[in-house]
């Protein structure tokens, strides 16, 4: 007689045809093509030009999964999950879709290698560093983006209720990225400015998201490295998800950065980080679940970059000289910790 842990065995690896289903169906752009209509399969293929069967197989495997219902025989239509890899959907996931199939899933399926050589795939496989090879494709570098602010979607309506942006001030967005998160904290915040600091590709896309967002008064991109020197005179300091990017000793050369820049500023200056949380050991829920194949992915990309406990980021927090105040749980299992100069050491006040 077959026991649970058999046939459970089996389905975790049949997981990796799901994962590649979900990027075919996103790649095919079938969620758009079949918008609000019920349509024939056949249609659909013609539209993306592969075979009918093929077609209606994925579709139909999709269908047990919730993506598509077939509403009649070889007619489907979208369900909620599949829309959410419309390209216009509120924090679409196409983006990560077109990321893991693409040079991103490649490192991933190369994770025997790096489990057994301790360096990450993507370096072996592409020859450089993850940020090094967007610097030389600009494309993957606009879908990194695009993913990059489609996750910020999930997260921005309570970070920002979480913020104190009452009256004026000045944020600096260390690692802003196309600068997403610090155009949103403006348009909510109108009595305040910014500064984002990133690598040079990335400040000309910053630049012209603020531009097209009517803030390009109020905020500047500036080339820069947050392991040197980062602008001072900031009210509020701002990592997401960067931290995760990096071992201990380079995570806190960047944190020593942000301190050295609070010590510039007015009294009350404070950062503000945003990591997901790597689950304490034992849990075994759907975001430790999560949590954990975002440390593999860490893992396959990055040197030493990593998803930590809460108890972990407060602790490299505190050997950077930096005092955590307070701790707040963010959608999708990640949490906002906001810090201060630290008293005695650092650490929790």
């Amino acid at each position: 007689m077959v026991s649970e842990p058999e046939l459970t065995i089996r389905r975790l690896l049949y997981g990796q045809l799901l994962s590649r289903a979900v990027q075919t169906f996103a790649e095919l752009e079938v969620a758009d093509r079949l918008g609000d209509a019920d349509r024939p399969v056949a249609e659909l293929a013609a539209e993306c030009r592969v075979p009918v069967d093929p077609l209606r197989r994925l579709l139909r495997a999709l269908a047990a999964f919730d993506l598509v219902a077939e509403s009649a025989p070889e007619v489907f239509r979208l369900r909620p999950l599949g829309a959410a890899v419309r390209a216009g959907a509120p924090a679409s996931a196409l983006p990560t879709a077109q990321l893991a199939a693409g040079e991103v899933g490649t490192a991933w399926d190369h994770l025997l290698d790096t489990v057994r050589t301790g360096t990450p795939a993507f370096e072996r496989l592409f020859g450089t560093g993850f940020f090094g090879y967007l610097e030389r494709k600009p494309g993957l570098r606009a879908v990194f983006d695009r993913s990059q602010a489609a996750g910020l979607e999930l997260e921005l309506p309570e970070v920002l209720r979480r913020l104190d942006l009452a009256g004026a001030g000045t944020a600096v967005d260390v690692g802003g990225g196309d600068g997403a998160l610090l155009a949103a904290l403006l348009a909510a915040a109108p009595g305040w400015r910014g500064v984002l600091v990133d690598r040079p590709e990335a400040v000309a896309a910053a630049e012209r998201r603020f531009a097209d967002a009517g803030l390009a008064d109020r905020c500047a991109a500036r080339p820069g490295d947050f392991f040197a020197e980062l602008p001072g005179g900031g009210d509020l300091y701002l990592l997401r998800h960067i931290l995760h990017d990096w071992a201990d000793e380079p995570g806190r050369a960047v944190l020593a950065s942000c301190r050295r820049a609070l010590a510039t500023g007015p009294a009350g200056a404070r950062l503000v980080v945003v990591e997901q949380a790597a689950a304490a050991r034992g849990d075994t829920g759907e975001e430790a679940r999560f949590a954990a194949l975002l440390d593999l992915y860490m893992l396959s990309l990055f040197g030493g970059g990593r998803e930590r406990t809460v108890d972990e980021l407060v602790d490299l927090l505190g050997t950077a000289g930096l005092s955590v105040v307070s701790v707040a749980p963010l959608p999708g299992g990640a949490v906002l910790i906001e810090a201060v100069l630290g008293v005695d050491g650092g650490g929790r006040r």
